[in-house]
């Protein structure tokens, strides 16, 4: 509600513009002048309008949040990511940060438009642009770019400092400047390159062969797997319980958490080939440990170092890229067994909310988003399913489809 004062022959316009970051009420004030010419009715009628302009103007931010946008983000750094957000999260938000910062962190959260977002998307997706190999980012860390501004311009909204996010007319480019995709596709193991990876295991360190097996039948995440300990494991049941991670940061070195949502704490039924080869793989620990005697740092953990020491994250990824390369496999990181997992899934006809808990996605949607390809085949196979049924075809025909 403003608030008009008559200064002489002019008139103070007062209107609330909400809050500030420090929970300070931010009231701006106008001056109108009315033309010497105009008639009281004419004044009256104009000066309504003149408040109705400017609350519409406060409303919409364009006065309230005249901080700068480096200024306001790191209050939200300190208000509410640092208490709220996990530190490999908080890690990778700083991370985004020193490129956002160098292109808008100047500039007035109200001054920011859409377009000003959208140069500096574009930016990203050209040659140059990553420190190390001067390549383009990938499409996945562009994302990520424009969903920190996204993030720092809700809460600006939550604060009533704006009511409008300009990243929501954002959109990631999908050309790098080469003119190639920003977006990789997944490499993903065929089945049968799948059941060859578990037969190079079968003869690699026992260690590494529980953890890699893991990873395939449970469609883990790598943290995930290396907070696994004994304790976890059911084997009346035939199940393993997610309950935690172990992560790194160069802040806190390696360190114990919580899975990455609620829903990542999670239970997971096992083949009991597998539970047995735990069991195995438990067995020659327990006359490891006794060899080692005062040598062995006591540990639940199922993954860790030769004295029993929390394993680095880093450690199964070195491991998985010098055993591809001895017996000539194709190594595309460790989230692709995730990956191959997921789409072993869906082929086999699991439902998304099914595959969303074993997998501990938030949501069925992110599911659904991020494994919509292998859901679009499966229904092209049920369809065709049904139409080699209800349409007799031939083999030929069959073989065309």
């Amino acid at each position: 509600m403003a608030t008009i004062t008559k200064r002489g022959d002019s008139y103070r316009i007062k209107v609330s513009c909400g809050y500030d970051v420090e929970g300070r009420q931010v009231l701006r004030t106008m001056t109108w002048r009315p033309d010497s010419n105009m008639t009281p009715k004419q004044i009256k009628k104009e000066l309504n309008r003149q408040v109705i302009l400017f609350e519409d103007e406060c409303s919409r931010g364009k006065i309230s949040a005249s901080i700068k946008f480096e200024t306001f983000a790191e209050q939200w750094f300190e208000d509410y990511a640092e208490l709220n957000h996990k530190d490999t999260t908080l890690m990778r938000e700083r991370n985004l940060s020193r490129r956002t910062y160098n292109a808008l962190g100047h500039m007035r959260l109200d001054k920011i438009t859409a377009r000003d977002i959208q140069k500096f998307i574009n930016s990203l997706a050209q040659n140059g642009t990553h420190y190390r190999s001067k390549k383009p980012l990938s499409y996945k860390t562009i994302r990520h770019h424009l969903s920190f501004i996204s993030t720092i311009f809700e809460y600006a909204i939550k604060l009533d400092m704006l009511t409008f996010n300009p990243c929501s007319k954002v959109t990631v480019p999908k050309k790098l400047e080469n003119g190639n995709p920003t977006g990789k596709e997944k490499k993903i193991y065929t089945k049968e390159q799948a059941k060859e990876f578990l037969k190079i295991l079968s003869e690699s360190d026992m260690m590494y062969r529980v953890y890699f097996t893991l990873l395939m039948f449970t469609g883990g995440r790598r943290a995930e797997m290396l907070g696994l300990e004994w304790g976890d494991f059911d084997y009346e049941e035939q199940t393993v319980h997610i309950t935690r991670t172990s992560n790194y940061s160069k802040q806190r070195g390696m360190y114990t958490d919580t899975p990455k949502t609620e829903k990542s704490n999670r239970i997971i039924a096992l083949p009991p080939e597998v539970l047995e080869l735990v069991k195995q793989f438990k067995s020659e620990r327990d006359y490891y440990v006794m060899n080692m005697g005062d040598k062995w740092h006591p540990t639940e953990r199922l993954f860790t170092c030769q004295d029993g020491k929390p394993m680095h994250s880093n450690t199964p990824y070195n491991w998985l890229k010098r055993l591809c390369d001895r017996h000539n496999f194709p190594f595309y990181g460790i989230h692709t067994f995730r990956h191959f997992f997921a789409s072993a899934e869906i082929e086999a006809g699991i439902d998304p909310v099914t595959v969303a808990a074993v997998l501990g996605h938030s949501t069925p949607q992110t599911t659904l988003t991020t494994y919509s390809h292998y859901f679009q085949e499966a229904r092209n196979k049920v369809r065709n399913a049904i139409a080699d049924v209800l349409l007799d075809k031939t083999d030929d025909e069959k073989a065309a489809v």
